[in-house]
């Protein structure tokens, strides 16, 4: 129940939708119910239950207004035994039929009406919980996608929203709207016989408890087969993503097999899920009928022996009535088992949206001014968990100076370079610029003048010119062109198909490693951060490639502050101070000449390279 309240929060503001289709319910409800009410008269007519002396007193007296059903039911046979003395029993019989079509007709342009509602409201709460799930995707911090399954997220933001649009959204009507039809049909059917309705309610709470107990066993079941689905769309993604590695190593039979397995597992699944979901409403309404016979026995014997307060006419339409109840009754078993697959559904995004960023700007974060002196690592360490990664870290950047970052592999590099556009807040320490620690600033204003070029080219399926003008939507042809030139991929672009209106496809797959490469130095140069952090940006390039991505480096790293990772000689020789990492701790710095003099670590790794 918490978790169904907590989707609904979605559909605020109420005002655009409760109002209105209350009032469509109501009136739809009250109309359905009134083509009931009139088998009365129209059996009484047709049997020729209705005489002179019945006519008269139907006329006698002219009903005073009372907010009442008693008073609607006088109104009605009043005018009806109006017509009797004035038309006869056929124009009686045809008065009845009018009312029907007409209240037929009603009932159901109100029912429509409260459909569309309904139709709204779904695309309300569907667009904000989709909203919702993505914009805290995006807030989350890096290592929380490090943590998570790819094709789990992607099934959350994709297939649970829409197993809640149809599963809970659209049930909104039955949990709504069957409720109040059930209330009224048994207002109704106490107003004509209490005894019967009780010994009804005696006995649909049995079947009330089947019923429950099936979509318990249903929701369990449903829990698997989100799981089991996003296992699915795991091995999908890597497949996609990895199929060149899969072909190299004749590996189709064992990813193929893989994949067959979970498949199974979902259908599986499935497959119980729509035995357990089917049975809910035949049993429904077995149960249902087997109450209504029940009913029909003991209020017919009573009808029989003239022992009920009721007439044959009046019973007959007790038991139409009673047996419509059995409808909306149905519906919401039906709807109650195919909840239970949404609430998992929900319970899955809702974790989504209720994982709290680690990395969020302070309340009273300001903007960080514009870079003028330095970068410093005052004492930081960082640790994942319990794991430490950083220890005890302290050195300046003055501004336009090129550190070097080196060393093994799972040193903290790259965790020490994430630092600065806090990817990651130091848990002890702090990162400061000119002097400000950076989180009493707004990740916003930080990463604003930071640049990063990665060493696997992040790039969009889209435009070759979308791609350079990134986030910077006022960037003009000249702007973009002058960019690509300092980044030596003017060349290139212009011999591509249709110049920077070219798609390059997914992840740049067009696009060769350097291009791809060149592109992200061009986006990173049409920003023109003052700080760059560049992380092995061409350690997957051929030698041809190096030497041009290497130059458009050197272009973008011109006046400006940057920090560099690299096992590459041409990309740190020339950096004004080299920091050698060794299992989280600065074990060694100076520059190229230095260093190779003191015949330590860096000098060893520069030797390995050049053995190679």
């Amino acid at each position: 129940m918490k978790t169904y309240l907590r989707i609904l929060q979605f559909a605020k503001p109420y005002s655009r939708f409760v109002p209105l289709y209350t009032i469509y319910t109501i009136l739809g409800i009250i109309f359905g119910l009134f083509n009931f009410t009139l088998l009365i008269p129209l059996l009484d007519v047709l049997f020729g239950k209705v005489g002179q002396e019945q006519v008269m007193a139907m006329v006698a007296n002219k009903p005073e207004f009372a907010l009442n059903f008693k008073f609607f039911q006088d109104f009605f046979y009043y005018h009806f035994g109006q017509i009797i003395l004035d038309a006869g029993r056929q124009g009686a019989l045809l008065f009845v039929c009018i009312i029907i079509v007409a209240s037929v007709f009603l009932a159901n342009l109100f029912r429509y009406l409260a459909f569309r509602i309904i139709g709204e409201l779904r695309a309300h709460v569907v667009r904000n919980m989709r909203q919702s799930v993505y914009k805290r995707v995006t807030e989350l911090h890096m290592g929380y996608f490090s943590n998570e399954r790819k094709g789990d997220l992607m099934t959350r933001m994709t297939v649970d929203i829409q197993e809640v649009e149809s599963s809970v959204v659209s049930t909104l009507t039955v949990v709504i709207r069957e409720p109040i039809s059930i209330i009224a049909f048994f207002v109704l059917l106490f107003n004509m016989s209490v005894e019967l309705t009780l010994f009804s309610l005696i006995l649909l709470p049995l079947s009330g408890g089947i019923i429950a107990g099936i979509s318990k066993r249903l929701k369990r079941k449903a829990q698997q087969g989100q799981s089991s689905l996003s296992f699915i769309l795991t091995i999908i993604d890597e497949t996609l993503s990895g199929m060149r590695v899969i072909k190299a190593f004749n590996a189709e039979p064992f990813i193929l097999g893989k994949f067959h397995d979970q498949n199974n597992r979902y259908a599986n699944i499935q497959r119980s899920i729509a035995h357990k979901r089917d049975l809910a409403s035949p049993l429904s309404e077995f149960l249902g009928v087997t109450v209504v016979a029940g009913l029909l026995l003991y209020g017919g014997t009573l009808v029989l022996n003239q022992q009920s307060e009721l007439s044959a006419s009046e019973f007959i339409t007790y038991i139409i009535l009673f047996s419509q109840v059995l409808v909306p009754a149905k519906a919401m078993s039906s709807a109650f088992s195919n909840i239970q697959r949404g609430l998992v559904s929900g319970d899955r995004v809702l974790q989504v949206i209720d994982t709290e960023p680690q990395i969020v700007n302070k309340p009273d974060a300001k903007v960080l001014p514009a870079f003028q002196h330095e970068i410093e690592f005052r004492d930081v360490s960082f640790a994942y968990g319990k794991k430490p990664v950083l220890q005890d870290i302290n050195f300046k950047i003055q501004k336009g100076q090129t550190i070097a970052l080196v060393g093994q592999s799972g040193g903290g590099k790259s965790t020490l370079a994430d630092l600065v556009p806090r990817f990651y807040d130091p848990t002890e320490g702090a990162v400061l610029i000119d002097g400000l620690d950076i989180r009493d600033y707004t990740m916003e204003s930080v990463r604003d003048q930071i640049g990063v070029v990665t060493q696997e080219s992040i790039l969009f399926n889209d435009t070759i010119f979308n791609n350079i003008a990134f986030n910077k939507t006022d960037a003009t042809e000249e702007e973009v062109i002058a960019a690509a030139k300092i980044a030596n991929a003017h060349e290139f672009i212009v011999h591509t198909e249709e110049g920077y209106q070219t798609m390059i496809g997914d992840r740049g797959g067009k696009l060769s490693g350097g291009q791809r490469q060149r592109l992200s130095i061009a986006r990173a140069i049409l920003q023109n951060p003052p700080i760059l952090i560049l992380d092995e940006a061409t350690s997957a390039l051929d030698t041809e490639s190096e030497k041009l991505v290497q130059e458009a480096l050197t272009n973008l790293m011109r006046n400006r502050t940057s920090i560099v990772i690299a096992h590459r000689l041409s990309t740190i020789q020339h950096a004004d101070e080299i920091l050698v990492l060794q299992k989280g701790k600065v074990v060694e710095r100076g520059t190229h000449d230095q260093l190779l003099t003191d015949s330590g670590l860096y000098a060893k790794l520069t030797q390995m390279q050049l053995v190679q």
